[in-house]
C-alpha cells in the first residue's frame, strides 16, 4: 500500500576499514558498519562495532564475531519505539549471557571472551557501548579525543590484563555514553594492537595525507606493524557526513502530502470502503463503522479534523497515533490495521470493537460491585502494560478512551496523545511542551513541564478506579497549578463509599499519589493492591469519625452549633 508520507532519510557516512592478523598465526579482531534502510535508517540510526577476542582462547574469533554480528543485527530487531540505550542493552545483555554460557560449556581453554566497542549514530547523537581495551576516538579541529576508556588493571611492571570483557562473567557492565557529532567529525575504531603503537599523531597524520579512508586504516595498520607491534590489528574508520538531525521543514513537507479526506456519509464509497455510520466525532477527528469492498470486514476509519489542515504538528501527531498503534499488540489495545491497497488521504484503519465506551458504561452501572471494578482495572492495566513494554507512556488515560462489549472485554481505542522514548530519541524532543491529555486524569508533574514516566499512566488509572467506585475524583477535580497542588488533598474513598475496605482506599491513596516517587511504581502491584491488603499500605491508627461515619459526624457538628447557639441565647436573655 502506498503509503503514509516516508520519514527523514536519517544520517550518511563514509567508511574505511583495514584488518590483519599481523605477527599472528590468526586474526580475532572482528568489525563493522550496518547502514539500513529507511525507514529503519532515520527511526533506529546506523551502528558500528569493533571487537578483539582474548587470544588465550581458542574461540576468540567466534566470541568476538559474535558479539559484533549479534549487535548489528539484532539492535535493529528491537522495537522501534525504544531507545537506543535500552536496545542495545538488551542485546549486549543476551550476547554476554551466550558468550559466558558457550565458555562454560566448553571449557577454561575454549572460552568465549572478547572486548566490545559499538556506537549508534541516530539523530546527530553517537550512543557509545564499551568494554574491554578496544577503543572508540573522535577527530574532531585537528584533536583527536578518546570516547572510550581501557579497561585494563596492571598487575605488575609491565604487565596488564583486562578487568572487564564479555564472557568472563554472567553479568556485565557497560560503558554508556552519549556525544552530540557534526558533519566532517571522522570515529576511529581500533584495537590495542594498533592504538597501543601509533601514536595520535600519526593517526591524524594518515587521516591528512591518505587518498581514501580504506588507504588511511591501511596507513595506520601499516605503521603499528612497523612499530613493532605483536597482536592483531584493525583500523576502522567512519567519516561522518551528514549526522542524520531531523530535516523538520522536508518532514513537514512528507506529512502533508496526502490531502485529507472528503466529508464522508452513510453509503460514500472511500478508497475501497463503503462507509455504514458515524460513530464519532469531535473537534480533532472523526470516526466512521464501514465495511470493506474487499474482504467484507467491518471496520473502522479515524480521520483528521478538516480544521487542522493547514497545521503540521496536529498531522504529525495524527500520524504518529497510527504507527504507534501498529507497535503495540495486546487484546486490550484496539488494533490498528496494515493497509492492503494504495492510500489517497491521510487516515487510518482499525478493527470493529462493538461495545461502549467505559464512561457509557459508568453512567450505566453507577454503583459496581468491587470484584468487577478490579476486571475493568486490570484489563486496563494490561493494555497500558504492553505500551510500557515499548517504551510507550499513553498519557491520556480516560473512561471515553477505553471501550467495554457485553462480554466484559475491554480495550483501549485511542493513543493520540502517546509518546514513544524512541521517536522523542529520533525528533530530539526534550520537554512535553505538545501534551493535550485530559485535565481530570493527568498526573500533577505534567503541569510542571517534567517527561511523562510510568507513573503517569499509574495515576490516571488509580483515577478510573477511584471513579468506578465512588464516581468521583479523588482530589474532587484535576490540577491546574503548583496551587492546586498544594491546596488540594486526597478524598478518602470510603468517605463516599463505606463498603470499600481501608486496605482498598490506601491502594487508590498511594496510586494517585501527588508525588510520582511515592506513587505505586508499577501497574501490577496496582492490580495486586486492589485485591489483597499491602501490609506495607496499613497503618494502625484509630479511623476519625469523619472518615468512619461521615452522616454522624455532620449530624454531631449540627448539634453541638445548636446547642452553643442555644446557651449563648440564654445568656443573653439573663
Amino acid at each position: 500500500m502506498a503509503a503514509s508520507p516516508p520519514p527523514p532519510l536519517g544520517p550518511r557516512v563514509s567508511v574505511g576499514q583495514h584488518s590483519t592478523a599481523g605477527r599472528k598465526d590468526r586474526n580475532d579482531d572482528s568489525y563493522g558498519v550496518l547502514v539500513p534502510e529507511p525507514p529503519l535508517l532515520a527511526v533506529k540510526g546506523i551502528a558500528m562495532a569493533i571487537a578483539d577476542g582474548m587470544s588465550s582462547s581458542e574461540a576468540a574469533k567466534e566470541a568476538s564475531e559474535n558479539a559484533v554480528k549479534s549487535f548489528l543485527e539484532d539492535y535493529y530487531a528491537t522495537a522501534a519505539s525504544w531507545t537506543v540505550k535500552k536496545s542495545v542493552g538488551v542485546v549486549l545483555k543476551a550476547v554476554n549471557s551466550w558468550l559466558y554460557g558457550q565458555g562454560q560449556r566448553r571449557g577454561s581453554d575454549r572460552g568465549m571472551v572478547t572486548t566490545f566497542s559499538g556506537l549508534v549514530l541516530k539523530a546527530g547523537t553517537a550512543h557509545i557501548f564499551h568494554a574491554g581495551d578496544s577503543r572508540i576516538c573522535r577527530l574532531r579541529d585537528g584533536r583527536l579525543e578518546p570516547l572510550t576508556r581501557d579497561h585494563r588493571v596492571q598487575v605488575s611492571k609491565g604487565h596488564e590484563h583486562l578487568s572487564r570483557a564479555f564472557g568472563i562473567d554472567q553479568n556485565i557492565e557497560v560503558d554508556y555514553r552519549a556525544e552530540a557529532l557534526e558533519a566532517g567529525d571522522v570515529l576511529l575504531f581500533t584495537t590495542d594492537g594498533v592504538h597501543d603503537h601509533v601514536a595520535a599523531a600519526d593517526q591524524i597524520a594518515a587521516l591528512a595525507t591518505a587518498a581514501s579512508l580504506d588507504e588511511a586504516a591501511l596507513a595506520i595498520v601499516t605503521r603499528a606493524h612497523a612499530n613493532g607491534s605483536t597482536d592483531n590489528l584493525t583500523c576502522q574508520i567512519v567519516r561522518i557526513d551528514d549526522p542524520g538531525r531531523v530535516d523538520e521543514a522536508g518532514h513537514l513537507r512528507n506529512l502533508t502530502a496526502l490531502p485529507f479526506p472528503p466529508e464522508l456519509a452513510p453509503g460514500k464509497i472511500f478508497d475501497g470502503f463503503t462507509i455504514t455510520r458515524e460513530l464519532h466525532t469531535s473537534k480533532r477527528t472523526q470516526v466512521y463503522l464501514a465495511r470493506d469492498n474487499t474482504s467484507g470486514a467491518l471496520v473502522v476509519l479515524k480521520t483528521p479534523s478538516v480544521n487542522f489542515e493547514d497545521n503540521p504538528a496536529y498531522i504529525e501527531a495524527f500520524s504518529r497515533e497510527e504507527w504507534l498503534g501498529r507497535l503495540v499488540a495486546s487484546p486490550h489495545v484496539l488494533v490498528v490495521l496494515s493497509a492492503t491497497r494504495p492510500r489517497r488521504h491521510l487516515y487510518y484503519v482499525t478493527e470493529y470493537f462493538d461495545g461502549q465506551t467505559l464512561r457509557q458504561w459508568m453512567r450505566d452501572h453507577p454503583a459496581p460491585d468491587l470484584e468487577t471494578v478490579r476486571g475493568i482495572i486490570a484489563q486496563i492495566a494490561r493494555g497500558v502494560r504492553a505500551f510500557h513494554r515499548k517504551e510507550i507512556i499513553h498519557r491520556d488515560l480516560k473512561p471515553e478512551n477505553v471501550m467495554i462489549n457485553s462480554a466484559g472485554l475491554v480495550k483501549i481505542i485511542d493513543f493520540g496523545s502517546s509518546r514513544a522514548a524512541g521517536f522523542d530519541e529520533m525528533a530530539g524532543a526534550d520537554v512535553e511542551a505538545t501534551f493535550a491529555g485530559t485535565l481530570d486524569y493527568t498526573a500533577p508533574e505534567h503541569h510542571r513541564g517534567e517527561r511523562a514516566t510510568n507513573r503517569a499512566d499509574i495515576y490516571a488509572l488509580g483515577c478510573i478506579a477511584y471513579e468506578l467506585l465512588t464516581g468521583k475524583l479523588p482530589y474532587g477535580r484535576g490540577f491546574t497549578s503548583a496551587r492546586d497542588e498544594q491546596r488540594l488533598t486526597y478524598i478518602t474513598a470510603r468517605t463516599l463509599r463505606e463498603d470499600v475496605p481501608g486496605w482498598m482506599d490506601a491502594a487508590l491513596a498511594q496510586a494517585v499519589h501527588k508525588s510520582p516517587a511515592q506513587r505505586t511504581e508499577a501497574l501490577s502491584a496496582l492490580v495486586e493492591n486492589l485485591r489483597q491488603p499491602n501490609p506495607a499500605l496499613i497503618h494502625d491508627r484509630p479511623r476519625p469519625l469523619l472518615e468512619r461515619n461521615p452522616v454522624g459526624f455532620w449530624r454531631a457538628l449540627a448539634i453541638a452549633m445548636l446547642l452553643i447557639n442555644v446557651l449563648l441565647v440564654f445568656k443573653l436573655v439573663r
